[in-house]
This record gives structure tokens, sequence and C-alpha cells, in this order.
């Protein structure tokens, strides 16, 4: 199943230009913070990451024909200190043990490497709308960094979208007891009204290419207001 919805995904990424537009400038955001080197792309889904950056190895939980490899996040298939960054494009909230993911982060990654994330961010405006709208469940009584026995059951997009604002706000302080050997260097919310007009990857887009460029410089305007109305995070951690 999951092979197939990343394959479905790819046919809308092709057939829906808002969808590739907004992508693009999300895409271009991320590769302005990765640093000179190697860059491991987690989650690759539809692997459109190394059209905007070099020498990125592209994987998924499941083989794609445009993939470079198969790669579970917490139990990585590369050498210690092979990578100097790890970009994630809706991958952490997929994660089942987090705690499994950063201890690789911090084996693969070189001295100075970064993970790079753009993760689901749950506001006033996003919570109705990821609680309601989104098969995926939004769950803040769950710590993200308690340990879950594995379960055969568990299917690989089965998810927790609130893990990154448990994680990086509202209990952050416990993430940097946990991994002091990790330093933000970037955290912006973003993503107000352009992305969930444009429908996503599951539904038809409301918002007209021709109202794209205003929206956004809306959005940037309003970017004061983004702890009310931000639909993403992006956030960037720096290996000591």
């Amino acid at each position: 199943m999951s092979e197939e919805l990343l394959q479905q995904h790819k046919i809308i990424w092709e057939q829906k230009p808002i969808l590739r537009a907004l992508y693009t400038s999300w895409y271009k955001e991320i590769a302005a913070q990765i640093v000179l080197g190697n860059t491991l792309e987690l989650g690759g889904g539809t692997g459109n990451f190394k059209a905007f950056a070099p020498n990125v190895v592209s994987t998924d939980i499941v083989p794609l024909p445009w993939l470079d490899a198969v790669a579970d996040a917490q139990n990585l298939p590369f050498d210690n200190q092979s990578f100097d960054n790890i970009v994630m494009f809706d991958v952490l909230h997929h994660i089942e043990n987090v705690t499994l993911f950063f201890d690789e982060a911090l084996r693969v990654l070189r001295p100075g490497g970064r993970v790079v994330m753009m993760e689901p961010y749950i506001s006033f405006a996003s919570w109705p709308i990821y609680h309601f709208l989104h098969p995926e469940p939004v769950d803040f009584k769950q710590n993200p960094l308690d340990w879950v026995e594995p379960s055969p059951e568990r299917k690989p997009f089965d998810a927790n979208q609130a893990f990154a604002t448990i994680l990086f706000e509202r209990q952050y302080s416990l993430f940097q007891k946990k991994y002091p050997q990790f330093v933000e260097r970037y955290h912006r919310r973003l993503s107000f009204f352009a992305y969930p007009l444009s429908g996503g990857f599951d539904k038809p887009s409301l918002l007209p290419m021709s109202w794209l460029k205003p929206v956004l410089a809306l959005e940037n305007a309003l970017s004061p207001m983004s702890r009310f109305l931000a639909f993403r995070i992006l956030v960037v951690l720096e290996k000591k």
C-alpha cells in the first residue's frame, strides 16, 4: 500500500502545478540550510529534492525506481560519519521511535552536519484541518521521546502530526536534555493559507495559480502571527 500511495503521489506531482510551485519554494528553503557535502534524504517519496541540491542520496522505507536506496530512519544502512546533512520532508512524525532516529543521525553525521526537517505545525488555524480533515492523528498526550514497543502491525505511514510541535516548541527543553549534541540553528513556522487551499496531494486545489503569489505575499506580511496561523515548521539541528 505504501508503494502504491507514493506512485500515486508521483502522478499527482506531475499533474498539479500549484503543488509543484509550493514544494519548490520549500525545497529551496531547505536547500539553503544544508552545509557543503553529502546529503541523505529520508522519506524521499516522489524523489524531487535531488533537483535542488547536489550530492543527494534519496531514500524511502519502500523501494521505488527513482530513489537510490531503501532506508529505515531508525536503523540506517550507512557508515559512521558518512553524511554532512540529513533532509526530511514530512518524515519525523511517521517514525515509530524518534529516539532511534536521532541516535542514528548522530552516528551517520559528521561533526557540523545538519538535520533539516520540514514538518506539520499544530497552530490555532491548522489544528482543526489536521484533526478533522487529515487521516493522520494529532495527539499531544504522546511524548515523542518515549520508547514505543515496536509493533509488526504498524504501517510505514502511521503517524502523529503533533511530534514536531511537541519536540521543538512545547517540550524543547526535554529534547535539549536528551540530545545536548544537537544545536538548533534555524526555526521557522510557515505556510498559512496557500498550502491548505492547494489541497495538498489528497484534494483538489481551491487556489488558482494566478492567486498564488499574492497569497504568499500576504503570508509573508503576516509572519509575526505564525504561531497562530502556520501549517508547517522548518527546524535545523546541527551536530556539535
